[in-house]
C-alpha cells in the first residue's frame, strides 16, 4: 500500500543514521513521504497525514541480502547424505553423455522466485540479489525466467538487482570415481552476452526498483575468457558482479589445478577483483582453514575494494567459518551478508555469524551485536554504491521494517540490537516498507496464501527429489541416496496387516 501523504512512525526503538553511524532513538520518530525518509528523531512538528504508533517495536533499516536464496532450498537433500559426488551434487559423466535436463518447467521457475521473494520480504530483507543452484539445470539461468522474477518482485515490491547466472563449465564424476570438469566456453559466452541484453533491457525497470548485476556462477565452472569478459561487461554497465569463490576445500583445490594459482591470485591476475566484485563465501583463502600460505589473499581482496559476502548459516551447516570475521574486519575488508540457504532469516545468520566469530577467536569479546547490523544494512548498501539505503535518514530510501518486541520470545531489552542478536526471528517482522510503500502490513503480503505456497513448494520439490537418480553417480534409488535419520514404520490397515 503507498501512503497518501506524510506518515509518521514511532516506535519504542527507531534506529536512525548520523554521522555515518546508526543511531538509537528511544520512543523514536521517523517521517516518510513519498518514497524517502523525511525525518528521524524526537519532536517532529510538521503536518502529516496519517501516524502509526508501533508501540514496543523496534523501527530500523530493511536488510540487504547480497546472496538471497531465490529458489526452493535443498539444503535438506545434502545436510547429512555425504559424500557430495555420491549424492547428486556433482553430476556422474553417464548423465553429462545422456544430455543434462532442466528439473523444473517454466512455470515452477516463476513460482520458486515468487515464492522465495515473499519469503524475503517475510524476513524483513528489503534488497536482494538472489541466488539459485544451477546443479538442478540443464546449464545456466535463462533471461525468460529472469523476467518472470522482476515481474513478481514488482507485484511484491522487493526491490532487486537481477541477472541469470552462467558458466563455461561444470564439474563431473568419471565411472571410476575420479572428479574432472567438463568445459563448453561456447555456451557460457552466449549465456554472458544474454545476460548483457538483459541488464541493458532490465536495469532501473519498475522506477528503479528492478536494477541487475552479472551472475558468473562458481568460479571452478568459469573459464579465464569468460571472467574478464564479465569483469568488462560489469563496468561497460557499471552494474555489481557476483562470483561464488574461496567457498570450500574442493573448489581451491580445483583452481590451484587447474590455473596453476589460488582463487583470489587468479581473479587478480585477470583484472577481476573491483570495487564492483562481490565475492560468497571467501572462507577458503591461503593461510585459512587449512589452506597453505601461497599468496596474500586477504591483502589483495581488501587493496582491490571487493565484498565478502559472508553467508555464516550455510557455512556453519557445512562445518566452516571466516578465520575470522574479526580478523577480516580488522585487516580494512568490507563484509556484507547473505542469506544463501533456507530459512532466509537475516537475524539467524548475523546470531549464528557472531557465534562462529566468537568460537573461531576463542573470545566473547571478539565481535558486538552492532558489526553484524551493519554488515546486514550499511556494508551491503556500500557494495551496491548505494547511499540511499542500508540507513534511515532524510533523503534516504523508506525502505524499512518493524520488529515486534512484543513477541513471546523477544526476551528482555537493556539494548535493542543486542536483544535482536540473542533472541530475535524471521517471524518477528511485523511489517514492511519498500520504496515508500508498505509491502507488508501486520504480517500479511497481499494477495500471497502462505500454507498454499508451501504445498505447492513442497510438491515442486518432491518433483526435484524423484528425478535425483537421473543425475546421481550410479543412479541408485532415492532411498539410497537419501537414507531415512531412523527407520520408516510401514502404515498399517486397519485389520492390523501391513
Amino acid at each position: 500500500m503507498s501512503l497518501a501523504g506524510p506518515t509518521l512512525l514511532t516506535a519504542s526503538w527507531v534506529v536512525g543514521h548520523a554521522g555515518g553511524h546508526h543511531c538509537l532513538y528511544p520512543d523514536g520518530e521517523i517521517v516518510v513521504e513519498r518514497d524517502r525518509v523525511a525525518f528521524v528523531g524526537h519532536g517532529y512538528g510538521g503536518a502529516v497525514a496519517r501516524r502509526i504508533d508501533y508501540g514496543h517495536a523496534l523501527i530500523g533499516p530493511g536488510f540487504i541480502d547480497l546472496d538471497a536464496l531465490g529458489d526452493l532450498d535443498t539444503t535438506a537433500l545434502g545436510y547429512d547424505n555425504q559424500p557430495a559426488w555420491k549424492k547428486g551434487r556433482i553430476w556422474p559423466q553417464s548423465y553429462i553423455d545422456s544430455g543434462p535436463v532442466e528439473m523444473y518447467d517454466e512455470a515452477e521457475l516463476a513460482f520458486q522466485k515468487r515464492y522465495a521473494f515473499s519469503r524475503l520480504i517475510r524476513g524483513g530483507i528489503t534488497t536482494a540479489l538472489p541466488i539459485g543452484s544451477l546443479f538442478y539445470r540443464a546449464w545456466g539461468e535463462t533471461t525468460a525466467e529472469f523476467e518472470a522474477a522482476a515481474d513478481a518482485a514488482r507485484d511484491l515490491g522487493l526491490r532487486v538487482y537481477l541477472g541469470p547466472a552462467y558458466r563455461t563449465g561444470n564439474a563431473l564424476v568419471r565411472e571410476d570415481g575420479t572428479i574432472d570438469y567438463f568445459f563448453d566456453e561456447e555456451r557460457g559466452l552466449k549465456g554472458l552476452e544474454e545476460a548483457i541484453a538483459f541488464c541493458r533491457r532490465m536495469e532501473g525497470r519498475d522506477n528503479g526498483l528492478i536494477r541487475t548485476m552479472l551472475a558468473p556462477d562458481r568460479i571452478e565452472t568459469c573459464t579465464p575468457d569468460l571472467l574478464r569478459r564479465s569483469a568488462a561487461a560489469a563496468d561497460d554497465l557499471d552494474v555489481p558482479v557476483r562470483l561464488h569463490s574461496n567457498q570450500s576445500r574442493f573448489e581451491y583445490d580445483s583452481v590451484l589445478k587447474l590455473r596453476g594459482m589460488s582463487p583470489t591470485a587468479w581473479m587478480a591476475s585477470l583484472g577481476f577483483l573491483s570495487p564492483r566484485a562481490l565475492l560468497p563465501h571467501g572462507t577458503y583463502l591461503s593461510g585459512r582453514n587449512g589452506i597453505a600460505h601461497r599468496s596474500d589473499d586477504l591483502g589483495m581482496l581488501r587493496d582491490a575494494g571487493v565484498t565478502i559476502v559472508h553467508c555464516p548459516l550455510v557455512s556453519g551447516r557445512h562445518g566452516t567459518a571466516l578465520q575470522s570475521f574479526r580478523s577480516y574486519r580488522d585487516m580494512g575488508l568490507r563484509i556484507g551478508l547473505g542469506t544463501d540457504t533456507y530459512p532466509p532469516d537475516m537475524f539467524l545468520n548475523m546470531q549464528v555469524g557472531m557465534m562462529l566469530c566468537r568460537v573461531a577467536e576463542a573470545s566473547a569479546t571478539a565481535c558486538r551485536s552492532q558489526e553484524f547490523y551493519d554488515a546486514a544494512t550499511i556494508a551491503g548498501a556500500d557494495a551496491l554504491r548505494r547511499p540511499d539505503l542500508g540507513r534511515l535518514q532524510p533523503g534516504a530510501k523508506a525502505d524499512l521494517i518493524v520488529v515486534d518486541l512484543d513477541d513471546p520470545f523477544a526476551g528482555q531489552v537493556i539494548d535493542p540490537i543486542q536483544t535482536l542478536m540473542l533472541n530475535a526471528h524471521a517471524a518477528m517482522v511485523r511489517s514492511v516498507m519498500i520504496d515508500g510503500r508498505f509491502v507488508m502490513e501486520d504480517g500479511v503480503i497481499p494477495g500471497i496464501d502462505d500454507r498454499d505456497y508451501r504445498r505447492r513448494a513442497q510438491a515442486q520439490f518432491d518433483g526435484v527429489v524423484a528425478k535425483y537418480p537421473l543425475r546421481t553417480f550410479g543412479h541408485p534409488p532415492v532411498h539410497e541416496i537419501f537414507p531415512s535419520s531412523y527407520p520408516v514404520a510401514a502404515p498399517q490397515d486397519p485389520a492390523g496387516n501391513r
